[in-house]
């Protein structure tokens, strides 16, 4: 019973840890592979350090398509949201194929989340 008790508490104690973790877990698996959080670190996607309030296609040293240069978007909560559900109907001809979106909500806020703190 008392190892019972210590593992429900140490199960716990280490909730709060997971949460924070949520936004990193969630762009690590479905951003990550393309994008890092590293100022100037571009990939196969730009780097995603520094989003918020940055006109889209403007990353320097990245190669953007022109719909994404010429999109007009600064980026926010509520664009960067529906981008990550479905890029293509944000920004149509976007080059981020094979990415289709994430439905679902709550991992779109966690991504959202962990972009604006800057990762």
């Amino acid at each position: 019973m008392r190892r019972f008790m210590l593992a429900l508490v140490l199960a716990a104690s280490a909730a709060p840890a997971f949460a924070q973790n949520d936004g990193q877990t969630a762009f690590n698996t479905s951003c990550r592979m393309c994008h890092t959080m590293k100022e100037g670190d571009n990939r196969q996607g730009p780097s995603l350090a520094g989003i918020f309030g940055r006109k889209a296609g403007s990353a320097p040293g990245f190669n953007y398509s022109p719909s994404m240069k010429q999109s007009g978007i600064t980026w926010d909560e509520a664009n960067l949201d529906e981008f990550i559900a479905n890029p293509e109907q944000v920004v149509n001809g976007n080059t981020m194929k094979p990415y289709g979106g994430i439905n679902d909500a709550a991992q779109r806020k966690a991504i959202v989340d962990f972009l604006k703190s800057g990762g």
